[in-house]
């Protein structure tokens, strides 16, 4: 198993924050993770894929990037697993697919994303795009085979995990993926440049471009979990306050970091005159709707009634309290 990159660890920015006990170790907790998610990200990814294609894939999944969705995933998991017994860990495995497969969605959408076709970025994780390393053509196909790579992930052939189980996960990830999800919130995006979006309609789109994929990784660690149907419903609450939150700080460090920081182009937005909570609400506004998400994130995983959600609040403090 391959070892955590210190960029990928201090992405995760967790020991800056207030832990929600004393006796949870967040980082800890999110380097022990990050090594099981990144050593099962180099053993599968891209390993027999022709023509360079393999080698495509791996540069954009590997080596860069907080790791949010997979750890969200597994806190979720094992939150849930806290309240339904030993039994659910005979799901680990299911945990840690689904896990990988979500970053694999995450990867393709940041290699389409930064098409020139699309945003037409060259900077993505403090390097150069995929499209800038291997061409349009290979960058098309490398999200593709992510794409379909994270179904194929879902599914193994030797599997234990109840077909039941598997088909409620591909489920999730398409749903979140798709219309009613990422790309949906993309084209509304892409529709929307130079044009006055109302709070509603904005907090629609991102709740679609960013929030969907982040609640669903939180639904999927819940039903790896055999999450009880008043602890799913929270947990999917939890989501969606922190998915939203996620884009809201997006939003903010957009305005306030430089590239270096970001590892990605900073001010896009503004230079593209897409609408964003900042240019909505202002500065000031917008931080303190960061904070009220937080709120409302950390208040569902009080009515889960689950019996340790430390991961997951670690989680939502992280993503309010990120500097890039």
């Amino acid at each position: 198993m391959s070892a955590v990159p210190a960029s990928t660890a201090a992405a995760m920015n967790l020991s800056s924050s207030s832990p929600p006990s004393p006796s949870f170790d967040a980082a800890s907790w999110s380097q022990n993770h990050l090594a099981r998610v990144e050593g099962a990200l180099s053993q599968w990814v891209g390993d027999s894929a022709p023509a360079g294609l393999g080698d495509a894939m791996r540069y954009a999944v590997l080596d860069g990037g907080k790791r949010l969705r997979p750890l969200l995933v597994l806190a979720a998991y094992e939150a849930a697993c806290s309240s339904a017994g030993a039994g659910a860990a005979a799901f680990d495995d299911a945990a840690l697919r689904a896990a990988c497969a979500v970053e694999l969605i995450h990867a393709y959408s940041l290699v389409h994303d930064d098409m020139p076709c699309m945003d037409n970025d060259i900077l993505r994780r403090g390097k150069p795009t995929v499209h800038v390393r291997f061409g349009e053509a290979q960058a098309l196909l490398a999200g593709d085979a992510l794409q379909a790579f994270a179904f194929e992930l879902l599914t193994p052939d030797d599997s234990t995990t109840p077909a039941a189980t598997q088909a409620a996960l591909c489920r999730l990830l398409a749903r979140a993926a798709g219309s009613a999800g990422m790309a949906g919130g993309q084209a509304i995006d892409l529709a929307s440049v130079g044009i006055a979006l109302t709070e509603d309609q904005l907090r629609h789109m991102h709740r679609l471009k960013t929030g969907a994929l982040l609640q669903g990784s939180v639904l999927m660690g819940a039903v790896c979990g055999h999450a009880a149907q008043p602890a799913y419903k929270a947990l999917s609450d939890y989501g969606a306050a922190m998915g939203l939150a996620f884009q809201v700080v997006d939003d903010i460090l957009d305005v306030v970091a430089d590239s270096a920081t970001l590892g990605k182009t900073a001010g896009k937005d503004a230079a593209a005159d897409k609408p964003t909570y900042v240019s909505l609400l202002g500065l000031e506004r917008a931080q303190a709707y960061a904070q009220e998400l937080l709120h409302e994130a950390q208040a569902a995983l009080t009515r889960s009634g689950l019996p340790d959600t430390r991961a997951l609040a670690a989680l939502a403090d992280m993503v309010v309290r990120r500097s890039h």
